[in-house]
């Protein structure tokens, strides 16, 4: 092996590990405005647009009850560039009221092309 394929081959073996840590959003689905709850009990989320602000992604949205309550909250995320472009992760939503907080699983990928897509 010549040697610049022996340090292409080293190089690959040293970002094979670094890449693994990222999920890899290229099968995730699309980013809708409205979608199920990751809560469940029939809730919806609607006005889901995440966008990066200040170093963290967010957005405001309204969770719908299956009684036709109406929440509205934020939601933000640690932001990380990842190829191709940002990986929103480790999200806290709030209520806008002040009322209710907590974690949620969803990611966000936001592609630097600005296409828009969610986890599993």
């Amino acid at each position: 092996m010549s040697r610049p394929l022996v340090w292409f081959a080293a190089c690959l073996g040293l970002a094979h590990p670094a890449l693994a840590q990222w999920p890899d959003p290229s099968s995730w689905l699309p980013l809708e405005r409205r979608f199920e709850s990751t809560g469940g009990g029939g809730w919806m989320i609607d006005g889901y647009d995440p966008v990066l602000a200040g170093g963290r992604c967010r957005t405001n949205f309204l969770a719908l009850g299956p009684g036709g309550e109406r929440v509205a909250n934020i939601v933000e995320w640690e932001a990380v560039a990842i190829p191709g472009g940002i990986l929103c992760r480790d999200g806290r939503w709030r209520g806008q009221d002040g009322q209710g907080a907590g974690t949620t699983p969803l990611q966000v990928f936001l592609r630097a092309d600005g296409a828009r897509f969610r986890s599993p």
